[in-house]
């Protein structure tokens, strides 16, 4: 392909006047940038998807999840989305929610999104695309009930635009190349809760390019350093000028008498006035273990992910782990929950059912203490020890996806308290 047919490819013109500097189009995604010839890396990184950095570390897609750090928060948030049910729920008469098991759409989201994926599979990847690129698109295959399938569109191929009339439409570019605008109607659009024009969410890919460049130059030179540096944990120093036979005998000796496990913490014999000096780590090298740490906190500040889950901090387990829950989700994936609540009610829902159907998620999962405080919980919330009951046991036996019993739909009396035992029964009368 020749260099004219690839920048037009690409979303490129040359300007007219200088033939040298490649400007992009108007509806390009660059910010503006301008390249100074075909040969600036700028330009290769932009073209490849990927991110300059300062360190001169392109990062796109697979050099970010080679971080250990990114791909553990990336596969944890989308996992745990990816897990939680999400049903269809509909306001009755009398004010409850229930779950709308009738309506087209409660079976594709719960049951069968599309004829590939599972439910989990489909909000993992999407849950994936909204981190990573900001945006997810899926095209809405609607029968003569509604919704009927919600198919994942390329990342990469839609690009949302609003129009002069204030409507959103979507232009997606085909395989064949050709591009074709799509109703806000037939897409689903989920994304990242932070924007910065309203209309597309932000990349984690873009504002963490910067912290993931510098932790992959710094495991670079740490690799160089195993295979190129010298690693001696001391030297034998003497005053004396020693002969190429005298040192090919102690080294000899050395490697023989002292090397392996099976001579670790042997005492050496210092002959010719030698004295025994250890080399401790270095600064240089120091830095370089501080600089890993810090870049693996600086994606934890991005991602949300608390510190421990993330697995280089040992705090917080252990009887604390229950309070570490509780946060991941109140700071972490609260905000992702109501993004896809609110993108499913406004995408999937038409305006006559927006004021009866919504979406919701399934927390209980996550949310669930010991068994001993569930029994606790569920005690009191069906009237144990003299409190107002508020719930029914069909809404208890729901949380543990058991059957409906016969008048499980009705409140359940008071439970009289258990008299204290050091407590005196009063005398009858």
């Amino acid at each position: 392909m020749s260099p004219d047919a690839y920048q037009a490819k690409a979303g490129y013109r040359r300007s007219q006047a200088d033939a040298t500097v490649i400007r992009p189009r108007a509806d390009a995604t660059d910010g503006g940038r301008e390249f100074t010839s075909l040969n600036d890396p700028s330009l290769a990184a932009f073209i490849n998807g990927g991110r300059e950095t300062s360190t001169g570390i392109v990062v796109n897609e697979a050099r970010a999840l080679r971080n250990s750090t990114f791909f553990r928060a990336i596969s944890l948030i989308s996992a745990s989305i990816g897990m939680l049910p999400i049903h269809l729920m509909q306001r009755s008469k009398d004010g409850k929610a229930v779950k709308a098991r009738k309506h087209p759409l409660y079976r594709v989201l719960h049951k069968r999104p599309n004829g590939f994926q599972t439910p989990s599979e489909f909000k993992s990847y999407m849950q994936t695309c909204a981190l990573m690129d900001g945006n997810a698109y899926a095209l809405i295959i609607r029968g003569l009930r509604g919704i009927t399938a919600l198919i994942p569109l390329k990342r990469g191929s839609v690009k949302p635009r609003l129009t002069d009339s204030w409507e959103v439409v979507f232009r997606y570019q085909r395989s064949d190349g050709g591009f074709v605008d799509l109703p806000a109607s037939d897409v689903f659009h989920f994304r990242h809760p932070l924007s910065r024009d309203g209309l597309n969410g932000v990349s984690l890919l873009d504002v963490a390019a910067e912290t993931i460049g510098l932790a992959s130059a710094a495991e670079t030179a740490a690799s160089r350093i195993f295979k190129n540096g010298s690693m001696v944990g001391g030297a034998l120093e003497t005053d004396k000028n020693l002969g190429e036979e005298v040192i090919g005998r102690l080294r000899d000796s050395l490697e023989e008498r002292f090397t392996g496990t099976e001579n670790a913490g042997k005492w050496i014999v210092l002959e010719e006035g030698m004295k025994a000096k250890t080399l401790d780590t270095s600064a240089k090298d120091s830095m370089l273990i501080e600089t890993l740490s810090h870049q693996a906190e600086e994606i934890s500040r991005f991602t949300g992910v608390p510190r421990p889950l993330l697995m280089f901090d040992s705090t917080s387990w252990g009887t604390g782990i229950e309070q570490l829950g509780l946060f991941f989700i109140t700071y972490c994936l609260l905000a992702w929950f109501v993004a896809w609540e609110e993108a499913i009610w406004r995408s999937c829902l038409t305006e006559a059912e927006q004021d009866e159907y919504f979406a919701k998620f399934n927390v209980g999962a996550l949310l669930r203490g010991s068994l001993k405080d569930q029994a606790e919980f569920f005690a009191k919330a069906l009237g144990s020890g003299g409190s107002q009951a508020w719930m029914t046991p069909d809404e208890v036996r729901d949380n543990f996806d058991q059957n409906k019993i016969e008048g499980g739909d009705k409140l359940p009396d008071r439970v009289a308290a258990k008299p204290d035992a050091k407590t005196k029964e009063p005398a009858d009368a």
